[in-house]
């Protein structure tokens, strides 16, 4: 019995490069956004964070408010986790991202970021949110900070009990 090779899309577009050597390709037309100059929007949340990602088609910039994604995230699980969704898709160098990310840490900013862009590719090419899906970089991560009560010292520690 012969393995199948995993036939990754390829999107028609004379700006973008070929998928790359020794996989089968699909042809695939870009979806026509409705928004003006071609760009998809993805949001993305992850505890306090929010990131607004706009991707165009292009050579495969990536910039975080306004920096190189390197300059911005100096931890590497963070930069890893920003691009995941492209190595997935198989489309690293085929668009140019921009990112306005707010609220929370540095990995909480990458967690949003992952989520905007996945949610922004799935409106490049509907075939691509199976993979992503697969990958669990389409489901939002509900866990959040647990609020304060009131009368005790935080969210969960008490204040010392005394029987006498």
């Amino acid at each position: 019995m012969a393995e199948e090779q995993a036939t990754t899309p390829v999107i028609t577009n004379p700006a973008m490069q070929q998928a790359p050597a020794g996989e089968q390709t699909q042809q695939v037309a870009l979806a026509p956004s409705s928004l003006p100059g071609g760009f998809y929007w993805g949001v993305g949340r992850r505890k306090t964070a929010v990131a607004r990602v706009r991707v165009k088609p292009g050579q495969g910039k990536i910039l975080v408010n306004g920096r190189e994604v390197n300059d911005y995230f100096h931890e590497p699980k963070d930069r890893e986790a920003v691009i995941a969704p492209l190595k997935v898709t198989h489309t690293e160098c085929r668009f140019d991202i921009m990112v306005n990310a707010s609220g929370g840490g540095f990995t909480g900013q990458a967690g949003a970021i992952l989520l905007g862009l996945s949610r922004a590719l799935c409106d490049v090419y509907e075939g691509f949110e199976q993979m992503l899906r697969d990958a669990g970089y389409m489901t939002r991560d509900s866990r959040m900070k647990e609020r304060k009560k009131y009368g005790q010292k935080g969210a969960r520690k008490r204040f010392q009990f005394s029987k006498r």
